[in-house]
């Protein structure tokens, strides 16, 4: 009963979890700090993150001597001797028995003291391979950060639109209301009704458009999430007016400086040249001679010995130790070609750092003038929506008077809306840029 209890009990907290979950209104911080916390790439980076700190360990044992215990027992049957003889530690022991059990036991030690910087070499490379994951993760999360940002603002976009295509069906019905009087009364023919009619059609075919690429936006962003896709989501979409628009743009020179300095991809790609540089000295410690110190204690045990297990450990006990040294001499070319590979790889980091330069200052630069030119395009298109706005108005007053035909009517609604969709594109496009050159300069994501 208890058990059942606690389940239920369980099942109720999980599905108030839910509900508040469905419930919440979502703002882009809450959007970017969710994504860093349950994307799925940005997890595994998280685990290789891991796995390196671990190699890291391992190098550094390697610096230290290994110690190992061998213990081995054997029964030995000769069935067809009556006599044998077995050198035992320091005695030799005869037996009639056919069966005979002996025992070894040893510890070992084994400490390579040189092999040319080998090792600590190899240390160096797997720190700088896991200051290479970490910033292989923090690589991820601004790439989540911009994705969000992007489809954030594509939302907005998508919802004003919205707004624009009902103002402009609401109109639509309006215009059909009055021609339908204009046509009882003879003033316009039933083809001139019809247009309208079709445009009214046409009108509301593009607010079901628009609200299809809200929900398609809305769901890639969920996807990004790892949400369910069924599950409604409700944004807290800011109000963004023309002074966001038109905010001034940070120096394109002073941007590309920063991120040189502070984008986690240039600086994995400095540590990729550091390196393959000691992968080269690794390379040539195959050159050098290795030089390793052992050590061993041991002692045997047989059961045909006079002696009991106590003084056979002890009358068989030695002590080794011994010092190696290896000297290459011909290796068939192995520590050559690794010499000159290592090289290869070398200038190849170098040309991939470059490359990536490069493209940071191209898309830096891309950024720079995308916002620019939409910041002047915004301007004109405003400016191209009071007129338009004016020409529609005239044209509406003309046409009820019978002034003006379907035709010249429908064109300047067009016109107008047009003028309007070049506008808040010109607008989101224009905060886009911005919002993510601002990013690059070394600021957080915020609209």
């Amino acid at each position: 009963m208890k058990r059942r209890n606690l389940f239920f009990t369980a099942l109720l907290t999980a599905s108030a979890t839910l509900s508040a979950q469905d419930g919440k209104t979502w703002t882009l911080e809450d959007c970017i700090n969710y994504a860093l916390e349950k994307n799925i790439q940005l997890q595994q980076n998280k685990i290789s993150l891991q796995e390196t700190e671990e190699d890291v360990k391992n190098a550094k044992s390697a610096l230290f001597p290994s110690l190992s215990f061998n213990t081995g027992h054997n029964l030995v049957n000769r069935p067809y001797q009556e006599n044998s003889a077995t050198v035992n530690g320091t005695e030799i022991i005869s037996s009639s028995r056919n069966t005979t059990y002996n025992g070894s036991y040893s510890l070992s030690a084994q400490w390579t003291l040189w092999n040319g910087n080998k090792r600590l070499n190899n240390l160096k490379q797997q720190k700088k391979n896991r200051d290479i994951a970490q910033l292989t993760v923090a690589e991820t999360e601004n790439e989540l950060k911009e994705q969000i940002a992007q489809l954030f603002i594509q939302i907005l976009y998508a919802d004003e639109s919205i707004q624009i295509n009902k103002g402009t069906l609401e109109v639509s019905k309006a215009t059909c209301e009055r021609a339908r009087t204009l046509f009882e009364e003879g003033s316009i023919s039933k083809a001139d009704l019809a247009q309208l009619e079709a445009q009214a059609s046409n009108d509301q075919y593009q607010v079901v458009t628009a609200e299809s690429t809200l929900r398609n936006y809305k769901l890639q962003l969920k996807q990004l999430l790892e949400l369910d896709g069924t599950a409604e989501m409700e944004l807290k979409l800011p109000e963004l007016n023309d002074e966001h628009v038109m905010e001034l743009l940070p120096s394109q020179a002073d941007v590309y400086r920063t991120a040189l300095a502070s984008r986690p991809e240039i600086q994995s790609g400095k540590l990729n040249v550091d390196n393959a540089k000691l992968n080269i000295s690794y390379a040539r410690a195959g050159y050098m001679p290795t030089i390793s110190l052992s050590a061993s204690t041991s002692s045997t045990t047989n059961n045909a010995s006079q002696n009991n297990w106590a003084q056979q450990m002890k009358y068989g006990w030695n002590n080794m130790i011994g010092i190696n040294l290896s000297i290459p001499i011909f290796d068939q070319r192995q520590t050559k070609s690794a010499v000159r590979k290592a090289k290869l790889q070398y200038s190849a980091s170098q040309l991939n750092l470059m490359t990536q330069e490069k493209e940071l200052y191209a898309t830096v630069e891309e950024l720079y003038l995308n916002a620019l030119n939409a910041q002047q395009q915004f301007a004109a298109a405003e400016a191209k929506v009071e007129s338009s706005q004016t020409s529609y108005d005239m044209t509406s007053e003309q046409f009820n008077l019978g002034m003006k035909n379907t035709v010249e009517l429908l064109t300047e609604k067009n016109n107008l809306l047009s003028a309007k969709q070049e506008q808040i594109q010109a607008k989101y496009m224009a905060i886009l840029n911005r919002t993510l050159l601002n990013f690059y300069a070394g600021k957080e994501i915020k609209l």
